[in-house]
């Protein structure tokens, strides 16, 4: 298994960056903007910088309480 992921869609700033997933699972959360951006987990993988990464997609955004 991967500890990288590509993420894919979402906000233009997070779409295409590598992240480590800590830990792994089947859903990352990225803090961004005063709220979570949530990605899931799909079956595909890429290559980036010769190394195979998972794709994670968004799905949604959540708002933190200020």
């Amino acid at each position: 298994m991967s500890t990288k992921a590509l993420l894919e869609d979402g906000p233009e700033e997070l779409a295409g960056t590598v992240v480590p997933i800590v830990p792994p699972g089947q859903e990352l959360k990225i803090p961004h903007r005063g709220g979570y951006e949530h990605y899931k987990v799909t079956t595909r993988h890429e290559e980036v910088e010769q190394e195979k990464v998972t794709v994670y997609r968004w799905w949604e955004r959540t708002e933190t309480a200020e």
